[in-house]
């Protein structure tokens, strides 16, 4: 599929790392490092913009190797970017860790899949249908 993208970074475009990869990674896009110390979040840019076509969204998702080793994660995740958004991408990252993180330009700081979606007609009744499970939710199917 093609993607109409603007790049106004210092960066190459996103590119899937593997043959079987869903997600590219994004990067960021400073002019200068941007400190994140515990527990807070700060809105990075990328520098990217896209014309998606309309049944797709652009879906951005941590990163997990940030996530797992440094606690740095996406608020509202995954955050969905619609295809009649024509602003610049950028990331809301958190830091979850007890300690403070650089980001540093260049630096992957999430991923980006690219989905198709379907529009929803409601059909307005006065009961569904029953199911085993129910209205249980929660744990409701058992920890294990």
């Amino acid at each position: 599929m093609k993607i109409k993208i603007v790049n106004k970074s210092k960066h190459n475009l996103p590119a899937y790392e593997t043959e079987a990869s869903a997600g590219m990674d994004l990067r960021a896009n400073l002019d200068e490092p941007v400190l994140l110390k515990p527990l807070e979040r700060s809105l990075i840019p990328t520098g990217l913009f896209i014309e998606l076509p309309v049944g797709f969204e652009a879906q951005i998702r941590p990163r997990s190797g940030l996530a797992i080793k440094k606690g740095i994660t996406l608020l509202n995740t995954p955050g969905t970017i619609d295809a009649d958004y024509r602003g610049e991408i950028r990331i809301i990252l958190a830091n979850l860790s007890n300690e403070e993180f650089v980001v540093k330009d260049g630096e992957r700081i999430a991923q980006m899949v690219i989905a198709r979606h379907e529009k929803a007609d409601w059909i307005e009744v006065e009961e569904l249908a029953e199911t085993e499970r129910g209205a249980g939710g929660f744990g409701s199917t058992g920890t294990n």
